[in-house]
């Protein structure tokens, strides 16, 4: 109840302080002037909200002010779903949120919760392509549209680590009953759940304390959630099972979209296509960089990759176990997603040689 006031109540003040937003005198769209919020799933200086921040000041640059972009970092407008529900229904214009999240809202978001999906070798490359080039961002599209939202991009924030508080992965029997913390999505659930991991959701903010006080065994994050929430404070072992990258997605409202001027609905399209490539790389080697930070703080956390025949092993899992019937919680059409999804990363590999 506390919570369903407090979305209430800030759906109320934000309606009522972005009402003319969208209803600026007469002029035609190409010559109003707006200013919108952008709300993030991650903390200031991750990558969500890095990047949120760069779009503003480039639409405020191409524009020559016209668009003012306001951004709110994570917990400054709720919790994950929440910021999701908010765009939804309008009352912010913007969201950035994970693969995660998103499907609870658009299940065949799941696609790309589905675990094994993407190659290792040289996946960056292969994303900016399936961005610009592949068929899988329109028949994504079309989902969201469904729903009330428009994907900008899917993007790479690092690989997936799983941290444990005292137990070490040193095979996958090792996985079997750890109790881990997801985000809230049944198909990351079902993706755990196949290798013997007890998934266990938890908000975003409450990891810290779950593995501080043992509610928790494990979590999954990417390298600079677990710096910058400090999840490695409350951490003795990282293990890299090379299963799932960390998938982020930019989202505007449909309505708020179609509303806007072609000029200005090219200007985002093309902003967050040209940068798939510069952000993954940057924050590859931000995690790099978060990681050996880390060990240096503490030099007695564990840092191991799976071996290729306990990664074979993972994969073999997921692929009896999971893909078979994955399409039962992501939804109509997500068997010709994932279809499409697994030409575009081929073509990507053939035009790229990899």
């Amino acid at each position: 109840m506390k919570k369903q006031f407090f979305i209430a109540s800030l759906i109320l003040v934000l309606l009522f302080s972005g009402a003319v937003v969208f209803a600026q005198g007469s002029e035609e769209a190409a010559s109003k002037s707006y200013e919108v919020r952008f709300p993030t799933g991650e903390s200031e200086g991750d990558f969500m909200t890095v990047w949120a921040r760069n779009f503003g000041e480039y639409m405020a640059e191409e524009t020559d002010g016209r668009w003012t972009v306001n951004v709110f970092p994570y917990g400054t407008l709720g919790e994950n779903d929440d910021i999701v529900e908010l765009a939804q229904n309008g009352v912010v214009e913007f969201v950035f949120a994970d693969y995660g999240w998103l499907s609870a809202y658009i299940p065949q978001t799941n696609v790309l919760a589905l675990h094994y999906v993407w190659p290792r070798e040289g996946l960056i490359d292969i994303l900016d392509w399936v961005n610009n080039n592949g068929a899988f961002m329109a028949q994504l599209e079309e989902k969201y549209r469904e729903k009330g939202l428009i994907p900008l991009g899917v993007f790479f924030e690092g690989w997936q680590w799983l941290t444990t508080k005292n137990t070490p992965i040193n095979s996958v029997d090792d996985l079997v009953g750890l109790k881990t913390r997801i985000m809230g999505s049944a198909m990351l659930a079902k993706d755990y759940a196949a290798y013997g991991i007890d998934p266990t959701p938890l908000p975003y903010g409450e990891i810290y304390s779950g593995l501080q006080t043992g509610l928790i065994d494990a979590q999954s994050q990417p390298m600079f959630a677990n710096y910058s929430m400090a999840f490695y404070e409350v951490a003795d072992h990282f293990v890299q099972l090379w299963a799932e990258p960390f998938i982020g997605i930019p989202a505007v409202n449909a309505d708020v979209f179609d509303s806007l001027s072609a000029a200005d609905q090219k200007l985002i399209r093309d902003y967050w296509k040209s940068v798939v490539k510069e952000s993954g790389e940057q924050f590859a080697q931000k995690n790099a960089d978060f990681k050996n930070t880390i060990a240096e703080k503490r030099p007695e956390i564990s840092f191991k990759e799976l071996s290729e025949d306990q990664v074979a092993q993972l994969k073999d899992m997921a692929m009896t176990k999971v893909w078979p019937t994955f399409s039962e919680i992501a939804g109509e059409d997500s068997e010709m997603l994932l279809e499409v999804l697994q030409k575009d990363i081929a073509d990507a590999q053939a035009a790229l040689g990899l």
